[in-house]
């Protein structure tokens, strides 16, 4: 490991079923356990969001070193399943929707696109790649 490969995150509670994450650079983003109707993002809907963010900047980075796209979605899907195991996701898929413009800079965008996502999803998204590899977590209790 390198000196600089922690990566951390803090998460306080700020109400019933409701959180706040705050990373090492100050920014801070709300979630909550949708319960009573909220509409944070729940824990479960943010994993889905970093696969598809993280896979998504990759491809950005790749293919607009080209073109700049009309149009860039990228869905990310999975079943919330518990069984015998535990609750899980299972059925995880990410769908790219990319649009670039007409014209020679387009052409080389879209068909960068296809090697794009095959990377990310192979070696770079470190999110995907840690759900798919799968690593061990440890939840401990400090002392008080």
């Amino acid at each position: 490991m390198s000196e600089n490969s922690l990566r951390l995150v803090t998460v306080d509670r700020t109400a019933p079923g409701r959180f706040t994450a705050t990373n090492t650079r100050g920014g801070t983003i709300d979630f909550g356990t949708a319960v009573g109707g909220g509409t944070e993002f729940t824990p479960v809907e943010l994993l889905l969001a970093a696969i598809g963010g993280c896979t998504a900047a990759d491809v950005d980075v790749a293919t607009t070193r080209h073109a700049e796209p009309d149009g860039f979605t990228v869905t990310v899907t999975g079943n919330k399943v518990s069984d015998e195991l535990g609750n899980r996701m299972t059925d995880l898929a990410v769908t790219f929707a990319v649009t670039f413009p007409e014209g020679e800079a387009g052409d080389r965008a879209r068909a960068i696109l296809p090697r794009a996502v095959t990377v990310s999803h192979d070696r770079l998204c470190t999110v995907s790649r840690t759900v798919e590899t799968g690593t061990p977590v440890t939840a401990t209790i400090k002392d008080a």
